[in-house]
């Protein structure tokens, strides 16, 4: 019988294979946009990943720290963004 801290662990490695997957498409994608929606995704799956090892460590620090994550990564996605349309 599955219990629920293991499919805890199943969505972590989900999560990092997808990670793997859209650090492929950081290296290959043939555009610009398509390099920085990847790191997009890499970020988001960090922070994913992240919030799930707080809940299986019942470690608040992790939740801390994907906050602080996500917001960093928001304002440098915002910023790549600026950068690629040519507004800066």
């Amino acid at each position: 019988m599955i219990q629920a801290l293991d499919l805890f662990y199943y969505a972590i490695i989900i999560l990092a294979i997808l990670a793997l997957l859209a650090m492929v498409r950081l290296y290959l994608g043939p555009t610009l946009p398509d390099r920085v929606v990847a790191a997009d995704a890499i970020n988001t799956l960090t922070v994913a990943v992240m919030l799930l090892l707080g809940v299986v460590y019942k470690e608040l620090i992790f939740i801390d720290v994907a906050i602080v994550y996500a917001l960093l990564s928001f304002v440098s996605t915002l910023y790549i963004a600026k950068y690629v349309g040519g507004e800066l």
